[in-house]
């Protein structure tokens, strides 16, 4: 299952990148973040993880994401292993592609759900658009942190 997100923004390609990993502002604009628990330390590269706890319908949902890729300042890809956290299956992906357009910036979001199967496959596919809605408020409230900085 895939989604696409796109948003634009008067902030640099560089400052939108940075933005995006950076975890320790992700407070200040991310809806319903409980904490957020680097596993690793240094800068973020290929292989950085980190838990990411979040109140989602009352409760708390714990996921495990690590950097995939990263291409400054144009390109990264976050993995989420629903293995290791409070799904219990799937993998989601999120690949964020930072473009120049006259300007402004604009970031697209791809996201991908794979590895769900019999039952959770079917919800999977009605939550999908309920995880896109909720990507596309992540990115709106970066955006909006990001521009008022």
């Amino acid at each position: 299952m895939h989604f696409e997100v796109k948003r634009t923004t008067k902030v640099s390609k560089q400052t939108a990148y940075t933005g995006l990993l950076d975890l320790d502002s992700a407070k200040r604009w991310m809806q319903g973040l409980v904490r957020i628990e680097r596993l690793d330390e240094g800068p973020m590269q290929a292989g950085s993880q980190w838990m990411e706890t979040r109140k989602m319908f009352g409760k708390e949902a714990t996921e495990h994401f690590e950097v995939v890729e990263l291409t400054e300042p144009k390109k990264i890809v976050l993995r989420c292993d629903g293995t290791k956290g409070t799904t219990g299956k799937g993998e989601f992906v999120f690949t964020y592609i930072i473009a120049s357009e006259d300007d402004h910036t604009v970031i697209t979001l791809n996201g991908e759900i794979r590895g769900l199967t019999g039952l959770t496959k079917i919800f999977g596919k009605m939550m999908a658009g309920t995880f896109k809605k909720a990507c596309a408020k992540d990115l709106d409230g970066l955006i909006s942190y990001m521009e008022n900085e």
